[in-house]
């Protein structure tokens, strides 16, 4: 706490009555712990040497004692002051060590959540050592630290997806003792049970707070119990154990595996001094050194707040100068190895909410100004360069379904809906239209505004749609039989592309909580559970080559340091999808009605494939006087596959 404070020489002299008292007990963990302290304060006041010394006494005792965790921390100190101290080959051999230990406590953690919240407790460690290369690479240019770092880069993010996506294929619940399976589907159906007393709680004339939230506590709980089942699971599973831990993509595999020569890699490394940016082409990597994480945070949400805000969002020059002003710092370095090649995307921290095709580069003389990124580039986005390696791996092969389209819209949401009382006629809807126009696909991730308000604009959207595809080989699921139940009856397998246009709802605290709102109400007016829950999503056994979520916030989620957006995406990618377009923020009806139309145009008439089609969807809304505004056509990205 002293040494917190800033006051050092009080929190030494604790640190020093504390020392001898565990040697006198022979606590050697402790012993280590304060020496590891004392080394720190002493960093802390510039004494760098006398730092060496106490991480040196420290190191060996946290071997001793077998504290793996400890003797990483103490090689990560120590790796700081050699830096700090010019030393950098030393540094590097401790950062290296560090870094050997946290990849292996971090195998050992069968949970997948628990897993992921360790490995965003030690970015840090991944950070200093990128940065570290890059640092060395300035000053020996041609020794290769510039992919050394890469690789750091590419092995700091998204583990947890590339194991889970590897698991996906091995139908891990093989051999697996039936009382444990029991507990899991005990598990799924209290989840259930929970969920519909929740949307009964939440639809009463005068919802209870105190209820909803003893409610939404024991849901909670239940979801950690099941995800503690499915732990247990993976531990029991012969097929789980037989799994070898995917190994993320070095750059030769990168370069062969998934690019060609139409196709960059931009990854980002946000850090607190500088960033970094590597573009690598199937035949090259160059780096660029960033601004710090904290410059390039500011651009971008200055930039999304130009494209979102109901004030600023039709103002061209507004979201022009934000565009312009974070391009200059992500791009610019880049821009001339750009062309006119497909971009793919590993964002960092706040760049995972920054929607790229929008983005544009600062004018260059005998340039038009602000031409958007899409108009020069088909754009996908990915976790991790790895990530693509795996599902290509998993999926490349895979026979597509029979059936072509399937679509869930317009659900009902309301006891009082006119679909219930049978009374829907082609007036109503026209009503509704006129009255809605506008309306955001959003609840806005609060439960207050429940019931939520219908969509008119997505039954307009999956007519539109379905007309495009042969009726023998497409699917309807509107009103009451778009509901949860149909979603997950395994129908949804026979299908190359699932569709679901309905509210989204994105939870960043735990993103298990996120999920699809389908009929919370039956064709008799009687309440039922509508959520797709992302452990649903989970749960589902598809075959599709895309999922597409017109919903709002789709691609939304926790961001975890190291892990990237923990929502529905890898919900949908560990059931089966090659890819997923989802919605970066509240999209508006209308504008995603005609997006959606235009997206489905080009890929069932024209043939594209499903990046080049949004890319071409995009463009065409981007001409029309309506629709200009990036808020109304940039939301939706596509994650995945290109090809």
């Amino acid at each position: 706490v002293y040494s917190d404070l800033g006051e050092k020489q009080k929190a030494l002299e604790y640190f020093s009555q504390s020392l001898p008292l565990s040697r006198a007990v022979s606590d050697r963990s402790m012993e280590a712990i304060t020496l590891n302290n004392i080394g720190l304060v002493y960093s802390d006041l510039g004494e760098k040497h006398k730092a060496l010394e106490y991480f040196s006494q420290s190191l060996p005792l946290s071997r001793a004692v077998g504290n793996a965790g400890k003797e990483a921390l103490t090689l990560f100190n120590m790796a700081d002051v050699k830096r700090h101290q010019k030393n950098l080959p030393e540094a590097l051999n401790d950062i290296e060590a560090s870094i050997k230990i946290i990849e292996n406590l971090r195998t050992k953690i069968a949970s997948p959540e628990l897993r992921t919240s360790y490995f965003a407790t030690v970015q840090n460690y991944y950070e200093f050592y990128i940065d570290l290369l890059m640092q060395l690479h300035k000053t020996y240019p041609k020794s290769g630290y510039d992919t050394k770092a890469l690789e750091a880069s590419e092995r700091s993010r998204a583990r947890s997806l590339l194991e889970l996506l590897l698991e996906s294929n091995a139908n891990i619940r093989a051999g697996i003792d039936p009382d444990l399976l029991q507990q899991e589907n005990r598990a799924k159906q209290q989840l259930d049970a929970i969920e519909k007393q929740r949307i009964e709680a939440l639809s009463r004339p005068n919802p209870q707070q105190a209820k909803i939230d003893e409610i939404e506590k024991q849901r909670l709980t239940l979801l950690q119990e099941y995800q503690q089942i499915q732990t247990g699971i993976r531990s029991a599973s012969p097929r789980y154990a037989a799994l070898t831990q995917p190994q993320p993509l070095t750059l030769p595999e990168i370069q062969k595996q998934i690019l060609d020569e139409n196709t960059i890699l931009l990854q980002y490394s946000l850090g607190e001094d500088r960033s970094y940016l590597w573009v690598v082409t199937s035949t090259g990597l160059t780096s660029y050194e960033l601004p710090k994480r904290a410059d390039i945070e500011t651009a971008a949400r200055n930039f999304r707040d130009a494209i979102t805000s109901a004030t600023y969002r039709n103002i061209p020059q507004k979201i022009a100068q934000a565009s312009a002003n974070l391009g200059q710092l992500i791009l610019q370095p880049a821009a001339a190895q750009l062309g006119n090649k497909r971009l793919l995307i590993v964002p960092d921290g706040v760049l995972h909410y920054t929607p790229f095709p929008a983005l544009t580069l600062p004018q260059t003389a005998g340039q038009k100004a602000n031409i958007p990124l899409i108009t020069q580039h088909e754009i996908i986005t990915l976790p991790s360069a790895s990530t693509l390696a795996i599902l290509r791996q998993n999926y490349g092969d895979r026979k597509p379904p029979s059936q072509t389209l399937a679509i869930l819209a317009d659900p009902v949401f309301s006891p009082d809906d006119e679909r219930i009382k049978g009374k829907i006629t082609q007036a109503t809807t026209e009503k509704l239209e006129a009255n809605n126009l506008g309306l955001n696909r959003s609840l806005r991730a609060s439960d207050r505004g429940w019931p939520p308000d219908r969509l008119p604009f997505t039954r307009q959207e999956a007519q539109t749609i379905l007309s495009l595809v042969p009726s023998d080989s497409s699917s309807q699921k509107i009103d009451f039989s778009a509901s949860r139940t149909t979603a997950t009856d395994g129908s949804l397998a026979n299908y190359q592309i699932v569709h679901f246009a309905t509210h989204g709802i994105a939870n960043n605290k735990n993103p298990e909580l996120s999920g699809i709102v389908m009929s919370t109400v039956d064709d008799k007016g009687n309440l039922v559970n509508g959520f797709l829950r992302l452990t649903d999503i989970f749960n589902l056994k598809l075959a599709a080559n895309l999922v597409v979520l017109s919903a709002c916030q789709s691609g939304m989620g926790q961001n975890i340091k190291g892990e990237g957006m923990v929502g529905l995406t890898r919900g949908f990618m560990y059931a089966g999808a090659q890819r997923v377009a989802v919605s970066l923020w509240n999209v508006d009806d209308e504008g995603t009605a005609v997006l959606m139309q235009k997206f489905y145009q080009k890929m069932v008439q024209q043939k594209l494939a499903p990046a080049a089609a949004l890319r071409a969807a995009q463009m065409e809304m981007m001409q029309q006087k309506k629709w200009q505004s990036p808020y109304y056509w940039a939301a939706f990205t596509l994650q995945g596959e290109w090809k």
